[in-house]
């Protein structure tokens, strides 16, 4: 892995806060992501499960985390297994963790390898009531392809008939929407990184440059600073597709007097970081796109100050609009006595801003966590209003990522160059 040793306190502090939400007499099994084919004998970068590697630190492929913490046994209370390596693989593939290496990322004493995982699993399940088994029910999810949670799910239903099969990603849901200070750290990290491929990029920035030639830009960066790479696909949008929000074709030249509008965040240790930002291709906003801008910036600034403890999601969108619903007012977009007659339950202002305003960020960058459970110290938030103007080519976005603390919200990225005098000054540097 590219990114610097994580103290392995992290995971076992995990692992306790787990252990106190499980039933008495339980068990929960966690497993690795697969590794993806594409053709021939290629495969995909691998991606480790989000809660295996939130409970272990373990970022290979093929592991196993088994947790029992009521096994009389102590030993046997927190196990992993691990594909087992050797000189074949350390030569072909490079070397995996041996149970040492696992025991400094972990914290965990107990390891197997993956051969003796059906003799542990026969011994350990007959001790239990319960089985916790993993599943992705993210409410965006939309997922086709059987992964190796779905597999192991069937092996136990079939082996083990007679144990009762329970869902633990709803309590990783609500374990990983807090973050502590470890990986709050990781997460400034990420974001730091971002910002050093915003301030490369920025005096890149010209007419007749490519979108993708802005986007090697920003790789080059990120992996110099140990980051895997971008936390999700970016967008790089100039002109028209700038009012596309999810643009990713990144293959069209920059024009003169247009926007571009550019989306994209550095992972560091799995943790995402989520930026966007909204500049002149020729280094000078328009009148008009000055007046946009600092439409999206008031709303951001006025957004941002409400993302604190006990703030309930639904509301906050519901603020937003308002806030919003008045900028565009001001613009002349929408007329404020339509807007006395509308139908609230389709607001007019959604014909410009037709996304929400901030979601969870964590080891996703649309990260697990209830939108009913009002917002606590230690979440993490991004904040991303935008005004999208299709008749004149004009999108403007703004996006920083704000931890919400016990006293005013925190920009971790409030480093990060967002006033328009700021952005032009640096582009003509």
């Amino acid at each position: 892995m590219k990114y610097e040793q994580i103290d392995k306190q992290l995971f076992i502090e995990n692992r306790k806060k787990l252990a106190l939400l499980l039933d008495n007499g339980s068990l929960a099994i966690f497993n690795a992501n697969d590794v993806m084919p594409t053709n021939a004998d290629g495969t995909m970068a691998f991606r480790q499960n989000n809660d295996l590697f939130w409970l272990s630190g373990v970022d290979q492929e093929e592991s196993i985390l088994l947790l029992y913490p009521e096994n009389p046994n102590e030993k046997e209370r927190e196990i992993l297994f691990l594909k087992e390596t050797s000189e074949l693989i350390a030569i072909w593939e490079g070397a995996k963790l041996n149970k040492e290496d696992a025991f400094t990322t972990s914290g965990i004493k107990t390891i197997y390898w993956l051969d003796e995982l059906e003799s542990k699993l026969k011994k350990l399940i007959k001790q239990v009531d319960t089985i916790y088994l993993n599943k992705n029910i993210h409410s965006r999810a939309t997922t086709e392809v059987e992964s190796r949670d779905d597999r192991f799910r069937k092996m136990i239903a079939e082996k083990f008939a007679s144990k009762q099969i329970k869902e633990v990603a709803p309590i990783m849901h609500d374990l990983r929407s807090v973050k502590s200070s470890i990986e709050l750290s990781l997460m400034q990290r990420a974001c730091d990184i971002t910002e050093k491929g915003f301030r490369r990029v920025l005096p890149f920035i010209k007419p007749g440059v490519m979108e993708y030639e802005i986007e090697a830009e920003l790789m080059h960066e990120f992996l110099r600073n140990r980051s895997n790479g971008f936390a999700y696909q970016l967008i790089i949008a100039s002109g028209v597709s700038s009012c596309v929000l999810h643009y990713i074709e990144n293959n069209k030249p920059c024009k003169d007097g247009d926007i571009l509008l550019m989306d994209f965040g550095a992972e560091y240790a799995n943790y995402a970081s989520d930026l966007t930002r909204s500049v002149p291709v020729n280094g000078r906003f328009s009148v008009r796109q000055k007046t946009v801008y600092a439409a999206v910036l008031r709303v951001m600034k006025q957004a941002t100050n409400m993302l604190r403890p006990g703030t309930i999601m639904a509301d906050y969108h519901k603020e937003v609009g308002k806030i919003m619903e008045s900028e565009l007012i001001q613009l002349g977009l929408l007329d404020k006595y339509d807007v006395q007659k509308q139908d609230t339950k389709n607001p007019l202002y959604k014909k410009y801003f037709m996304h929400g305003t901030s979601h969870y960020l964590g080891l996703d960058v649309h990260d697990v966590g209830s939108i009913e459970t009002p917002m606590q110290e230690g979440m993490v938030f991004t904040c991303e209003p935008g005004i999208y103007i299709l008749e004149e080519a004009l999108g403007i976005r703004l996006e920083n990522d704000i931890l919400i603390t016990k006293d005013n919200p925190f920009d971790l990225m409030g480093n990060i160059p967002i006033e328009l005098e700021e952005i032009e000054d640096l582009m003509n540097a």
